[in-house]
């Protein structure tokens, strides 16, 4: 497998999108451990211009998560009012544009806020129209991969799409005339959709295009990490440690994401955010560290 991190997470002022990302970007390159890197959306188009050479001779398979862009826009796919909805389509194909621009292989979106159980039917309706005239957008363009990731949904992003079974639904519509359409797996999210990794890989395992590895914290309201803030494995109160990353690692290759006979490696890639008093530098290395050792435990 390629092993990925999701950069802005790692190393947060990158999501700030200014010239720094640049620097962190051409230093985090030079770490041979990794073969995959997620960007965010990056401001000036000089820095975009900088950040695509190092990205191209460094060798990254590049991903683009326009996460950021959706939250602090409070952009939603699946919004009712579709003049809003309309705001949010054209702000991610603005963001498909970018991610083009920096040689992505993939956007990642997630859906909007979740209604309530009375408007959900409506809403998976809209957020499937949304997703399927964004996909048409990147056909348009080039071959990118669009990926839905699902999050919590009462604890704090309060996503429309969470459970399995709701990201498989979603994901059979569009992928019915768009191929180019799948999901994102987080490990870190499962624990608080409240879902087993086993059945929401076995669920979705014909849709998986990508997926990420991490930990949550739901134990303890007054942590600095609670709720969605991917702190490293086997931190206090946190729910993945070794015991949880190896068996994840286990399942992959039990729905065939990983160890198939494919020549393009599939890529599994950390989501992890370094807590208060903690550095970006030691957070990736503990990372790493936890990869490794749950690595060499594996059974297949």
């Amino acid at each position: 497998m390629k092993t990925g991190i999701v950069h802005f997470m790692a190393y947060p002022e990158a999501a700030k999108g200014d010239s720094q990302v640049v620097d962190l970007l051409e230093r985090f390159a030079q770490d041979v451990f990794f073969g995959a890197v997620e960007i965010t959306h990056i401001k000036d188009p000089k820095d975009r211009k900088s950040a695509r050479k190092i990205l191209e001779s460094s060798g990254l398979s590049v991903g683009y998560g326009a996460h950021p862009v959706i939250f602090s826009n409070k952009l939603d796919l699946n919004y009712v009012d579709d003049v809003v909805r309309r705001q949010a389509i054209d702000r991610i194909k603005s963001c498909v544009d970018e991610a083009y621009e920096l040689g992505a292989e993939s956007i990642v979106i997630l859906s909007g806020r979740h209604p309530g159980a009375s408007g959900k039917e409506e809403a998976i309706s809209r957020l499937v129209d949304s997703i399927r005239e964004i996909c048409a957008y990147v056909q348009s363009i080039g071959d990118m991969k669009v990926l839905l990731e699902p999050f919590d949904m009462e604890i704090e992003k309060c996503a429309l799409i969470g459970t399995a079974s709701d990201a498989a639904r979603v994901a059979h519509a569009v992928r019915r005339d768009f191929l180019n359409f799948g999901l994102l797996v987080d490990m870190g999210h499962l624990p608080l959709i409240g879902e087993s990794a086993y059945k929401t890989m076995q669920t979705l395992k014909d849709y998986v295009m990508h997926v990420h590895i991490g930990n949550c914290v739901m134990k303890d309201k007054s942590h600095p990490s609670y709720g969605d803030q991917h702190p490293r494995f086997g931190i206090r109160d946190g729910e993945n440690g070794i015991d949880e990353l190896t068996r994840f690692l286990e399942i992959l290759f039990d729905i065939g994401y990983l160890g198939s006979d494919s020549s393009a490696l599939p890529i599994v890639a950390f989501e992890v955010k370094p807590i208060p008093g903690e550095t970006s530098e030691l957070t990736v290395a503990h990372s790493k560290r936890a990869l490794i050792e749950a690595w060499s435990r594996v059974v297949r």
